[in-house]
Protein backbone atom coordinates (compact mmCIF):
# COMPACT_ATOMS: atom_id res chain seq x y z
CA UNK A 1 0.00 0.00 0.00
CA UNK A 2 1.27 3.28 -0.81
CA UNK A 3 1.65 5.79 2.46
CA UNK A 4 -1.89 7.23 3.09
CA UNK A 5 -1.92 11.07 4.21
CA UNK A 6 -3.39 11.95 7.08
CA UNK A 7 -4.94 14.77 8.69
CA UNK A 8 -5.00 14.93 12.49
CA UNK A 9 -7.54 17.27 13.95
CA UNK A 10 -6.75 17.63 17.30
CA UNK A 11 -3.46 15.67 17.73
CA UNK A 12 -2.56 17.02 21.05
CA UNK A 13 -5.65 15.09 22.55
CA UNK A 14 -6.09 11.94 24.23
CA UNK A 15 -7.02 10.12 20.62
CA UNK A 16 -4.64 13.00 18.77
CA UNK A 17 -1.64 11.55 20.77
CA UNK A 18 -2.56 7.88 20.36
CA UNK A 19 -3.09 8.16 16.57
CA UNK A 20 0.47 9.46 16.40
CA UNK A 21 1.65 6.62 18.56
CA UNK A 22 0.46 4.16 15.78
CA UNK A 23 1.85 6.65 13.02
CA UNK A 24 5.33 5.60 14.95
CA UNK A 25 4.56 2.31 14.56
CA UNK A 26 3.89 2.63 10.73
CA UNK A 27 6.14 5.43 9.41
CA UNK A 28 6.18 3.44 6.18
CA UNK A 29 2.84 3.75 5.76
CA UNK A 30 1.27 7.00 6.90
CA UNK A 31 2.92 10.91 5.75
CA UNK A 32 1.17 12.97 8.57
CA UNK A 33 0.16 16.35 6.43
CA UNK A 34 -1.95 18.25 9.26
CA UNK A 35 -1.78 19.35 12.92
CA UNK A 36 -4.70 20.98 14.97
CA UNK A 37 -4.86 21.91 18.29
CA UNK A 38 -6.89 24.14 20.35
CA UNK A 39 -4.83 25.49 23.07
CA UNK A 40 -2.12 23.57 23.59
CA UNK A 41 1.00 24.71 21.82
CA UNK A 42 3.72 23.19 23.27
CA UNK A 43 2.91 19.61 22.52
CA UNK A 44 1.68 20.80 19.12
CA UNK A 45 5.45 22.52 18.13
CA UNK A 46 6.61 19.12 19.86
CA UNK A 47 4.43 16.88 16.99
CA UNK A 48 4.86 19.48 13.92
CA UNK A 49 8.94 19.03 14.51
CA UNK A 50 9.10 15.29 14.97
CA UNK A 51 6.34 14.77 11.75
CA UNK A 52 7.10 17.68 9.69
CA UNK A 53 3.18 18.02 8.33
CA UNK A 54 2.45 20.54 5.38
CA UNK A 55 0.03 22.47 7.92
CA UNK A 56 -0.12 22.82 11.35
CA UNK A 57 -3.14 24.81 13.20
CA UNK A 58 -3.19 26.54 16.26
CA UNK A 59 -7.41 27.48 16.82
CA UNK A 60 -6.25 29.55 19.70
CA UNK A 61 -5.05 32.73 17.59
CA UNK A 62 -3.47 34.52 20.45
CA UNK A 63 -0.51 31.39 20.51
CA UNK A 64 -0.25 32.10 16.75
CA UNK A 65 3.27 33.54 17.19
CA UNK A 66 4.55 31.13 19.64
CA UNK A 67 3.81 28.27 16.99
CA UNK A 68 4.97 30.25 13.96
CA UNK A 69 8.12 31.38 15.60
CA UNK A 70 8.85 28.07 16.99
CA UNK A 71 8.43 26.69 13.07
CA UNK A 72 10.14 29.70 11.93
CA UNK A 73 13.22 27.33 10.39
CA UNK A 74 10.70 24.76 8.99
CA UNK A 75 8.74 24.61 5.65
CA UNK A 76 5.69 23.95 7.48
CA UNK A 77 2.56 26.06 7.01
CA UNK A 78 1.41 27.63 10.09
CA UNK A 79 -2.52 28.74 10.73
CA UNK A 80 -4.70 29.72 13.54
CA UNK A 81 -8.35 29.89 14.04
CA UNK A 82 -11.83 28.17 13.56
CA UNK A 83 -11.61 28.97 9.60
CA UNK A 84 -7.93 27.68 9.05
CA UNK A 85 -9.37 24.56 10.39
CA UNK A 86 -11.51 23.80 8.29
CA UNK A 87 -9.93 25.41 5.46
CA UNK A 88 -6.74 23.00 6.26
CA UNK A 89 -8.57 19.32 5.42
CA UNK A 90 -8.99 20.73 1.85
CA UNK A 91 -5.34 19.95 1.22
CA UNK A 92 -5.07 17.77 -2.03
CA UNK A 93 -2.92 15.23 -1.21
CA UNK A 94 -4.69 14.06 2.24
CA UNK A 95 -6.63 10.98 2.05
CA UNK A 96 -8.17 10.16 5.16
CA UNK A 97 -8.97 13.14 8.16
CA UNK A 98 -9.01 11.74 11.72
CA UNK A 99 -11.21 13.82 13.58
CA UNK A 100 -10.41 14.10 17.36
CA UNK A 101 -11.83 17.71 18.02
CA UNK A 102 -13.73 17.12 21.37
CA UNK A 103 -17.37 18.36 20.70
CA UNK A 104 -19.33 19.98 18.34
CA UNK A 105 -16.58 22.18 17.01
CA UNK A 106 -16.07 18.87 15.01
CA UNK A 107 -19.05 19.64 12.88
CA UNK A 108 -17.78 21.61 10.34
CA UNK A 109 -14.26 20.08 9.83
CA UNK A 110 -15.77 17.06 8.97
CA UNK A 111 -18.48 18.75 6.39
CA UNK A 112 -15.90 20.18 4.48
CA UNK A 113 -13.56 17.19 4.08
CA UNK A 114 -16.49 15.15 3.23
CA UNK A 115 -17.59 17.41 0.25
CA UNK A 116 -13.89 17.36 -0.36
CA UNK A 117 -14.11 13.53 -1.15
CA UNK A 118 -11.68 12.90 2.05
CA UNK A 119 -12.34 9.91 3.82
CA UNK A 120 -13.26 10.23 7.61
CA UNK A 121 -11.97 8.63 10.56
CA UNK A 122 -14.42 9.40 12.78
CA UNK A 123 -13.33 9.84 16.70
CA UNK A 124 -15.80 13.02 17.78
CA UNK A 125 -18.93 11.27 17.81
CA UNK A 126 -20.67 14.79 18.04
CA UNK A 127 -20.99 15.49 14.72
CA UNK A 128 -23.42 12.33 14.38
CA UNK A 129 -25.07 13.24 17.45
CA UNK A 130 -25.50 16.56 16.48
CA UNK A 131 -26.55 16.01 12.43
CA UNK A 132 -26.26 12.38 11.73
CA UNK A 133 -28.57 12.39 8.88
CA UNK A 134 -27.16 15.76 7.22
CA UNK A 135 -23.78 13.88 7.72
CA UNK A 136 -24.44 10.32 6.27
CA UNK A 137 -26.27 11.75 3.25
CA UNK A 138 -23.70 13.99 2.34
CA UNK A 139 -20.96 10.59 2.80
CA UNK A 140 -23.36 9.35 0.42
CA UNK A 141 -23.29 11.96 -1.58
CA UNK A 142 -19.68 12.28 -1.99
CA UNK A 143 -19.12 8.60 -1.53
CA UNK A 144 -16.82 8.51 0.84
CA UNK A 145 -15.68 6.06 3.68
CA UNK A 146 -17.06 7.22 7.36
CA UNK A 147 -14.68 5.00 9.42
CA UNK A 148 -15.56 4.69 13.44
CA UNK A 149 -12.88 5.03 15.80
CA UNK A 150 -15.28 5.03 18.99
CA UNK A 151 -13.99 1.46 19.96
CA UNK A 152 -17.73 0.32 20.42
CA UNK A 153 -18.31 1.33 16.74
CA UNK A 154 -14.73 0.27 15.37
CA UNK A 155 -16.08 -3.32 16.95
CA UNK A 156 -19.76 -3.22 15.25
CA UNK A 157 -18.03 -1.75 11.64
CA UNK A 158 -15.07 -4.97 11.81
CA UNK A 159 -18.02 -7.72 12.78
CA UNK A 160 -19.84 -6.37 9.64
CA UNK A 161 -17.14 -7.04 6.72
CA UNK A 162 -17.99 -9.57 4.98
CA UNK A 163 -21.40 -10.02 6.11
CA UNK A 164 -24.17 -9.84 3.53
CA UNK A 165 -27.15 -10.60 6.34
CA UNK A 166 -29.04 -8.05 7.78
CA UNK A 167 -28.29 -6.56 11.53
CA UNK A 168 -31.08 -7.81 13.95
CA UNK A 169 -29.57 -5.97 16.50
CA UNK A 170 -26.32 -4.48 17.80
CA UNK A 171 -25.24 -4.48 21.44
CA UNK A 172 -23.38 -1.53 22.43
CA UNK A 173 -20.44 -2.37 25.46
CA UNK A 174 -20.65 -0.04 28.89
CA UNK A 175 -18.33 -0.59 31.41
CA UNK A 176 -20.30 0.97 33.71
CA UNK A 177 -17.61 3.51 34.63
CA UNK A 178 -16.47 4.56 38.16
CA UNK A 179 -19.74 4.68 39.61
CA UNK A 180 -20.92 1.24 38.44
CA UNK A 181 -24.03 -0.11 41.10
CA UNK A 182 -23.96 3.10 42.82
CA UNK A 183 -27.38 4.94 44.10
CA UNK A 184 -28.51 8.09 44.02
CA UNK A 185 -27.73 9.18 47.30
CA UNK A 186 -24.19 7.92 46.81
CA UNK A 187 -23.78 10.36 44.34
CA UNK A 188 -25.10 13.39 45.83
CA UNK A 189 -21.93 14.38 47.06
CA UNK A 190 -19.36 12.83 44.23
CA UNK A 191 -16.75 15.12 42.52
CA UNK A 192 -14.65 15.62 39.90
CA UNK A 193 -12.05 13.74 40.54
CA UNK A 194 -13.71 10.48 41.53
CA UNK A 195 -15.69 10.63 38.26
CA UNK A 196 -12.31 11.30 36.48
CA UNK A 197 -10.79 7.63 37.45
CA UNK A 198 -12.20 5.55 34.89
CA UNK A 199 -11.59 1.71 35.54
CA UNK A 200 -10.60 0.40 32.00
CA UNK A 201 -9.86 3.21 29.86
CA UNK A 202 -7.50 6.09 29.55
CA UNK A 203 -9.29 9.32 28.23
CA UNK A 204 -9.73 12.93 28.19
CA UNK A 205 -12.00 14.65 30.74
CA UNK A 206 -14.89 15.49 28.87
CA UNK A 207 -14.94 11.87 27.69
CA UNK A 208 -14.60 10.51 31.09
CA UNK A 209 -17.39 12.32 32.68
CA UNK A 210 -19.47 11.36 30.12
CA UNK A 211 -18.17 7.70 30.64
CA UNK A 212 -19.20 8.28 34.65
CA UNK A 213 -22.49 9.59 33.51
CA UNK A 214 -23.65 6.92 30.65
CA UNK A 215 -23.68 10.04 28.66
CA UNK A 216 -21.28 8.83 26.58
CA UNK A 217 -23.26 6.10 25.90
CA UNK A 218 -26.06 7.66 25.38
CA UNK A 219 -24.11 9.64 22.72
CA UNK A 220 -22.44 6.71 20.93
CA UNK A 221 -26.45 5.00 20.42
CA UNK A 222 -27.69 7.79 18.70
CA UNK A 223 -24.33 7.96 17.08
CA UNK A 224 -25.07 4.23 15.86
CA UNK A 225 -28.08 4.73 14.29
CA UNK A 226 -26.81 6.69 11.59
CA UNK A 227 -23.52 5.10 11.10
CA UNK A 228 -25.40 1.77 10.86
CA UNK A 229 -28.89 2.47 9.29
CA UNK A 230 -30.46 1.31 11.93
CA UNK A 231 -33.92 1.71 14.07
CA UNK A 232 -33.72 2.73 17.45
CA UNK A 233 -35.29 -0.70 19.06
CA UNK A 234 -32.21 -2.26 17.12
CA UNK A 235 -29.71 -0.70 19.45
CA UNK A 236 -29.15 -2.19 23.20
CA UNK A 237 -26.85 -1.04 25.88
CA UNK A 238 -24.96 -3.70 27.91
CA UNK A 239 -22.51 -3.57 30.66
CA UNK A 240 -19.41 -5.13 30.61
CA UNK A 241 -17.16 -4.16 33.07
CA UNK A 242 -14.53 -6.36 31.93
CA UNK A 243 -13.94 -3.68 28.84
CA UNK A 244 -12.54 -6.96 26.71
CA UNK A 245 -15.47 -7.43 24.60
CA UNK A 246 -16.05 -4.09 22.93
CA UNK A 247 -19.62 -4.75 21.37
CA UNK A 248 -21.85 -7.31 19.42
CA UNK A 249 -24.10 -7.84 16.19
CA UNK A 250 -26.74 -9.91 16.22
CA UNK A 251 -28.22 -11.15 12.96
CA UNK A 252 -31.18 -12.61 11.67
CA UNK A 253 -30.42 -16.33 12.37
CA UNK A 254 -29.61 -15.41 15.59
CA UNK A 255 -26.40 -15.86 15.55
CA UNK A 256 -23.59 -12.95 17.08
CA UNK A 257 -20.46 -12.16 16.41
CA UNK A 258 -18.33 -9.75 18.96
CA UNK A 259 -15.11 -8.06 18.43
CA UNK A 260 -12.83 -8.12 21.49
CA UNK A 261 -9.45 -6.87 22.40
CA UNK A 262 -7.64 -4.86 25.31
CA UNK A 263 -9.10 -1.54 26.26
CA UNK A 264 -6.77 0.42 24.19
CA UNK A 265 -8.03 2.98 21.89
CA UNK A 266 -4.51 2.51 19.68
CA UNK A 267 -6.13 -0.26 18.37
CA UNK A 268 -9.40 1.02 16.59
CA UNK A 269 -7.75 3.51 15.46
CA UNK A 270 -5.18 1.97 13.77
CA UNK A 271 -7.86 -0.48 12.04
CA UNK A 272 -9.78 2.94 10.48
CA UNK A 273 -6.37 4.09 9.51
CA UNK A 274 -5.11 0.92 7.40
CA UNK A 275 -8.53 -0.02 6.60
CA UNK A 276 -9.54 -2.61 5.09
CA UNK A 277 -6.20 -3.86 5.63
CA UNK A 278 -4.89 -5.39 9.21
CA UNK A 279 -1.00 -4.62 9.83
CA UNK A 280 0.92 -6.30 12.81
CA UNK A 281 1.75 -4.67 15.61
CA UNK A 282 3.87 -4.25 18.65
CA UNK A 283 1.09 -3.51 20.78
CA UNK A 284 0.32 -5.84 24.08
CA UNK A 285 -1.88 -9.10 23.52
CA UNK A 286 -5.11 -10.04 25.13
CA UNK A 287 -4.39 -13.38 27.54
CA UNK A 288 -8.01 -15.02 28.34
CA UNK A 289 -5.89 -16.42 31.46
CA UNK A 290 -5.99 -12.56 33.03
CA UNK A 291 -10.01 -12.76 31.99
CA UNK A 292 -11.28 -15.93 33.61
CA UNK A 293 -14.89 -14.07 33.78
CA UNK A 294 -16.90 -11.79 31.61
CA UNK A 295 -19.72 -10.45 33.47
CA UNK A 296 -23.11 -8.26 31.67
CA UNK A 297 -25.94 -6.42 33.88
CA UNK A 298 -28.44 -4.12 32.43
CA UNK A 299 -27.85 -0.40 32.47
CA UNK A 300 -29.23 1.23 35.80
CA UNK A 301 -31.37 4.13 33.21
CA UNK A 302 -32.92 5.57 36.34
CA UNK A 303 -30.01 6.42 38.32
CA UNK A 304 -28.22 7.22 35.18
CA UNK A 305 -30.84 9.03 33.52
CA UNK A 306 -28.27 11.03 30.73
CA UNK A 307 -28.39 7.40 28.79
CA UNK A 308 -32.58 7.72 28.71
CA UNK A 309 -32.39 11.24 27.76
CA UNK A 310 -30.51 10.05 24.55
CA UNK A 311 -32.74 7.41 23.59
CA UNK A 312 -35.52 9.24 24.17
CA UNK A 313 -33.84 12.83 22.01
CA UNK A 314 -33.14 10.00 19.19
CA UNK A 315 -36.82 8.85 19.67
CA UNK A 316 -37.87 13.00 19.21
CA UNK A 317 -35.58 13.02 16.27
CA UNK A 318 -35.68 16.85 15.00
CA UNK A 319 -33.34 19.27 16.64
CA UNK A 320 -33.33 17.09 20.29
CA UNK A 321 -29.95 15.39 19.79
CA UNK A 322 -28.03 18.55 19.13
CA UNK A 323 -29.55 20.29 21.70
CA UNK A 324 -29.04 17.47 24.06
CA UNK A 325 -25.29 17.49 22.76
CA UNK A 326 -24.89 21.19 23.71
CA UNK A 327 -26.55 21.24 26.71
CA UNK A 328 -24.49 17.89 27.90
CA UNK A 329 -21.13 19.91 27.05
CA UNK A 330 -22.18 23.00 28.93
CA UNK A 331 -23.11 21.02 32.16
CA UNK A 332 -19.92 18.59 31.83
CA UNK A 333 -17.77 22.09 31.72
CA UNK A 334 -19.51 23.26 34.47
CA UNK A 335 -19.00 19.82 36.58
CA UNK A 336 -15.62 20.22 36.18
CA UNK A 337 -15.46 23.58 37.57
CA UNK A 338 -17.63 22.68 40.55
CA UNK A 339 -20.28 24.79 39.22
CA UNK A 340 -23.25 22.03 39.58
CA UNK A 341 -23.46 18.98 41.05
CA UNK A 342 -22.58 15.40 39.53
CA UNK A 343 -26.36 14.19 39.35
CA UNK A 344 -27.39 17.76 38.48
CA UNK A 345 -25.89 17.93 34.99
CA UNK A 346 -28.77 15.53 34.08
CA UNK A 347 -30.94 18.23 35.18
CA UNK A 348 -29.62 20.63 33.15
CA UNK A 349 -30.13 18.54 30.16
CA UNK A 350 -34.09 18.24 30.81
CA UNK A 351 -34.24 21.97 31.40
CA UNK A 352 -32.46 23.25 28.54
CA UNK A 353 -35.08 20.63 26.10
CA UNK A 354 -37.84 22.22 27.79
CA UNK A 355 -37.04 25.14 27.00
CA UNK A 356 -36.16 25.22 23.10
CA UNK A 357 -38.64 23.88 20.87
CA UNK A 358 -38.44 20.82 18.08
CA UNK A 359 -38.06 21.43 14.68
CA UNK A 360 -37.38 19.44 11.71
CA UNK A 361 -35.91 19.33 8.34
CA UNK A 362 -32.55 21.26 9.33
CA UNK A 363 -29.82 22.70 7.69
CA UNK A 364 -26.04 22.61 8.59
CA UNK A 365 -26.83 26.72 9.74
CA UNK A 366 -29.80 25.76 11.16
CA UNK A 367 -27.64 22.82 13.61
CA UNK A 368 -25.19 25.47 14.15
CA UNK A 369 -27.74 28.00 15.56
CA UNK A 370 -30.12 25.14 17.47
CA UNK A 371 -26.31 24.78 18.99
CA UNK A 372 -25.51 28.16 20.26
CA UNK A 373 -28.80 28.61 21.43
CA UNK A 374 -28.67 25.71 23.41
CA UNK A 375 -25.34 26.68 25.16
CA UNK A 376 -26.72 29.53 26.13
CA UNK A 377 -29.93 28.04 27.73
CA UNK A 378 -27.92 25.27 29.56
CA UNK A 379 -25.33 28.29 30.78
CA UNK A 380 -27.70 30.42 31.94
CA UNK A 381 -29.61 27.57 34.15
CA UNK A 382 -26.41 26.84 35.43
CA UNK A 383 -25.72 30.48 36.64
CA UNK A 384 -29.41 30.18 38.33
CA UNK A 385 -27.75 27.21 40.45
CA UNK A 386 -24.66 29.86 40.87
CA UNK A 387 -27.11 32.42 42.54
CA UNK A 388 -28.95 30.44 44.54
CA UNK A 389 -25.97 28.89 46.37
Amino acid sequence: MEKKNIAILGSTGSIGTQALDVAREFYDKFEISVLTASNNADLLIKQALEFNPKIVVIINEALYSNVKEALAHTTIEVMSGVEALVDAVELEEIDVVLNAIVGSAGLRPTVRAITCGKDIALANKETLVVSGELIMNLVKEHNVKMLPVDSEHSAIFQCLVGEPSPIEKIYLTASGGPFRGWTKDQLQHVGKAQALKHPNWSMGAKITIDSASLMNKGLEVIEAKWLFDLEINQIDVIVHPQSIIHSIVQFEDGSMKAQMGLPDMKLPIQYALTYPERYKNTFKRFDFIDYTNFSFEKPDLTTFRNLQLAYDALAEGGNRCCVLNAANEVAVAAFLEDKVSFLGMSSILEETLCHIKNTNNLSLDDYIAYDSESRIVAQDLINKIKHKN
